[in-house]
C-alpha cells in the first residue's frame, strides 16, 4: 500500500470504525481515513479465507457520486477513454480520468442506472479516497453544467470478495444470484435498500455494497455471521489485487502514465482510439501507433526476499531499466511478486532481470499478468 497519509490533518472515521475496533483490528493512516489494515487472524489468514471462502472489506472511503443529466454518458466520455454510450443500463465498466498530456489522474468505476421518471440519464460512479476531493472538483469544473454531481458521504461501501461470496450474498439477497460479472443494481441485503454492483479488486467473485452508513453496522454484522465470511483488512486488500495483477492509484498507476504504459489497453473504448474527444488523445493514439519506451509487467522473484515499491530494476548485464511499483508476498503464489515499469525491450514474458535488494541483486524475470487467475462470475 502507498496511500498512507502522514499529514497532520485529523484523521477521518468511516461509518464502521467502532466495528471494526470490536473486532481488534489494527488501524492505520490511509488516504486521511482511520482504516483497518488487520484483524487478530493476520494477513496471510486474511488473504486466504478471500482465495477459499469469502471475506468481507471495509471501502467507505472511496468516493461515491451520483452523476444526472439528459446525457451524462456523453460528459463523462469527455473526460475518460472507454466507450459509455453503448453501456446498457444496470452495467458497469472500469475507466480512466484523463489529463491532456496523456496522464491518468485516476481510475474509477462507472454504473448507467437508467433514467429517471423525468428522461433524465443516472450514472453511479466510485472514485479512488485520495482522489476523491481532486476528481470530483475536476467533474465540477468541466462537466458541472451539463450533470449534477450528488456525492454520497452518508454511504458505508463494503466488498465481499470470495468464490462463495455469490452463495453468501444470495443467502441474505436472493435477487443477487442472477447477477453476472459487471451488472449493477438496487438489492434489498438484511432489509435494507442497498445499490450493489458484481466485480472485484481481489480477482475473485464478489460484490460492491453501498449501504446507508446509519444501517451498515447491521448489515455488516449479520454478514459477518455468516460461517462462510471472515473480516479483511487493507494489507490483504493489498497482496490480493497484486496477485491478480490489478494496479493501484498512486503506486502503479498517475498522472505520469498513460493507458499504454500502464498495460490497461482494455480500458480504451474501439470507438475512442478511433474518434479521441477525451484529454490526451494525440498522447494515446501516439502510444498505441509507435508504441512506448517503458511497460507495466509482472515480476517473478526468485527466493523468498520480497521487493517492495521503488526497488531498482536491471538487465542481467547490470544496466538499470525500470523499477518496481508494487511489490510483497504473495501468499496463493507462495513466494515474492512485483508489478513495475521496465524499458519496454524488456517488457517480454521470460525475460530475466535483476531486482537490486539492500544492494544485493535478485534474479528474477517477467511473466504475464495476473500472477493467479481471474475467477469473475459470468454465468
Amino acid at each position: 500500500m502507498s496511500a498512507s497519509d502522514t499529514s497532520a490533518a485529523p484523521l477521518k472515521q468511516v461509518p464502521l470504525d467502532a466495528l471494526h475496533r470490536s473486532l481488534g483490528a489494527r488501524m492505520v493512516p490511509f488516504a486521511g481515513y482511520d482504516m483497518p489494515v488487520q484483524y487478530p487472524a493476520g494477513i496471510i489468514a486474511e488473504h486466504t479465507q478471500c482465495r477459499t471462502a469469502a471475506a468481507l472489506f471495509d471501502v467507505s472511503h472511496m468516493g461515491q457520486a451520483t452523476l444526472t443529466g439528459a446525457d451524462v454518458a456523453a460528459a463523462l466520455e469527455s473526460l475518460t477513454p472507454g466507450s459509455l454510450k453503448e453501456l446498457k443500463p444496470g452495467r458497469q465498466r472500469y475507466t480512466l480520468l484523463m489529463n491532456d498530456e496523456g496522464g491518468i489522474r485516476d481510475d474509477l468505476m462507472v454504473c448507467n442506472l437508467g433514467q429517471t421518471a423525468d428522461g433524465q440519464q443516472k450514472w453511479f460512479v466510485v472514485v479512488n479516497a485520495g482522489c476523491k476531493e481532486a476528481d470530483f472538483a475536476y467533474m465540477q469544473a468541466t462537466i458541472g453544467d451539463r450533470v449534477k454531481i450528488e456525492r454520497h458521504e452518508d454511504r458505508a461501501l463494503i466488498a465481499l470478495q470470495g468464490p462463495k461470496a455469490g452463495a453468501v450474498l444470495a443467502h441474505f439477497a436472493p435477487a443477487s444470484a442472477s447477477m453476472v460479472f459487471m451488472d449493477a443494481g438496487a438489492l434489498e441485503i438484511c432489509g435494507v435498500p442497498c445499490f450493489a454492483t458484481r466485480s472485484g479488486y481481489s480477482g475473485e467473485d464478489g460484490f460492491e455494497i453501498s449501504v446507508p452508513a446509519a444501517q451498515a453496522d447491521h448489515v455488516v454484522r449479520q454478514l459477518l455471521d455468516h460461517a462462510d465470511v471472515e473480516p479483511a483488512g487493507l494489507g490483504a486488500r493489498d497482496s490480493l489485487r497484486l496477485e491478480a495483477g490489478l494496479p493501484l492509484y498512486g503506486s502503479d498507476i498517475d498522472t505520469t502514465t498513460s493507458p499504454v504504459e500502464a498495460a490497461l489497453e482494455f480500458a480504451l473504448g474501439k470507438r475512442r482510439k478511433a474518434d479521441g474527444g477525451f484529454p490526451g488523445f494525440a498522447t494515446v493514439t501516439d502510444h498505441l501507433t509507435n508504441g512506448t519506451t517503458r511497460r507495466r509487467v509482472g515480476i517473478l522473484v526468485e527466493g523468498r526476499a520480497p521487493a517492495r515499491a521503488h526497488t531498482e530494476i536491471q538487465s542481467t548485464d547490470g544496466q538499470t531499466i525500470g523499477e518496481v511499483t508494487s511489490g510483497g508476498f504473495g501468499p496463493s503464489v507462495n513466494g515474492p511478486i512485483a508489478m513495475g515499469y521496465v524499458a519496454s525491450a524488456y517488457a517480454e514474458p521470460g525475460t530475466a532481470l535483476s531486482l537490486i535488494v539492500r544492494g544485493k541483486a535478485l534474479p528474477a524475470r517477467v511473466v504475464t499478468l495476473p500472477f493467479v487467475e481471474q475467477r469473475y462470475y459470468r454465468g
